[in-house]
């Protein structure tokens, strides 16, 4: 059994039994909240403004699929995008900043939405 390294866990550590097009649709919705979060960015909103809000509930709902997050786990989850990870270098790609941006919105959503 191969073991994961909990400082550097990214999905690729976990089992994929997911179909290809259940792959593709994944791979499909992430980018496009994604983007989404960067023109959020790139146009000077706000991490508490209600667009960007918003798309951290998106966000949520997505991770729903695969798992359901507490408060604490899904603001975790939002501090791997600041350090160095593979999320945070995903989301750098994308656009400088983008990491800590999405990670500062998601933490002002779950203490708001979320129970521990």
């Amino acid at each position: 059994m191969r073991e994961i390294d909990p400082i550097n866990q990214h999905g690729s550590a976990y089992p994929n039994n997911f179909s290809a097009e259940q792959n593709s649709e994944y791979t499909v919705a992430f980018a496009a909240i994604t983007e989404a979060f960067k023109q959020a960015q790139v146009s000077g909103l706000t991490v508490s403004d209600a667009a960007v809000q918003d798309l951290v509930r998106q966000h949520y709902e997505f991770c729903l699929q695969f798992w359901k997050p507490s408060r604490a786990a899904y603001k975790a989850l939002a501090q791997s995008y600041l350090m160095p990870s593979p999320y945070r270098d995903s989301y750098e790609a994308v656009n400088a900043g983008l990491a800590k941006f999405h990670h500062d919105a998601i933490v002002i959503w779950a203490d708001a939405n979320l129970e521990e």
